[in-house]
């Protein structure tokens, strides 16, 4: 296992130390990775936009699921571009339950490795990769997923975290 801080010039993996953020989220609060060390796991996920279709099944699934996860002693925080607004918005429209971050600048994404080379219709573009990371309580990444299908994606999560 890697207990360092993450080298910002190679990719994270499994057994680094997650990157601490604090960022604002729905309903005019802050959440900060920091605040739950040694007392929950998080699973931070990142999806591209809020109200598009592969990103409402998943937080609908998220929410749907959070029971499950406090069970499991693990909380869930959905990272995008997205602003506050726009969250409350889409939180509103589909009875979400999960917490959503704002990261205006780029900088958790790119922390995580979630900010990269996208292409649709043959268009190249920069946008958040769909990543997902299981980190314990003590902070440390012990699961990344790059997401490719989304239906199916929260039970393996919830797999995952139960062996912690």
């Amino acid at each position: 296992m890697n207990n360092t801080a993450p080298n910002p010039t190679s990719p994270l993996k499994a057994g680094d130390y997650a990157p601490d953020f604090t960022a604002p989220t729905d309903g005019s609060s802050n959440f900060s990775l920091s605040s739950h060390r040694g007392k929950k796991n998080v699973v931070v996920y990142f999806y591209p936009k809020d109200d598009t279709p592969g990103c409402t099944i998943e937080a609908k699934e998220f929410s749907d699921a959070l029971p499950e996860f406090a069970e499991l002693d693990t909380i869930v925080i959905g990272i995008s571009k997205d602003d506050t607004t726009s969250h409350d918005k889409f939180k509103e429209k589909h009875c979400l339950t999960i917490p959503l971050a704002y990261d205006e600048t780029g900088t958790i994404c790119e922390a995580y490795d979630s900010w990269g080379e996208k292409s649709m219709y043959g268009k190249k573009y920069m946008g958040i990769m769909r990543n997902t990371f299981l980190v314990d309580k003590k902070g440390i990444i012990r699961k990344i997923w790059q997401v490719s299908k989304v239906e199916g994606h929260v039970k393996e999560v919830l797999r995952e975290a139960e062996k912690f």
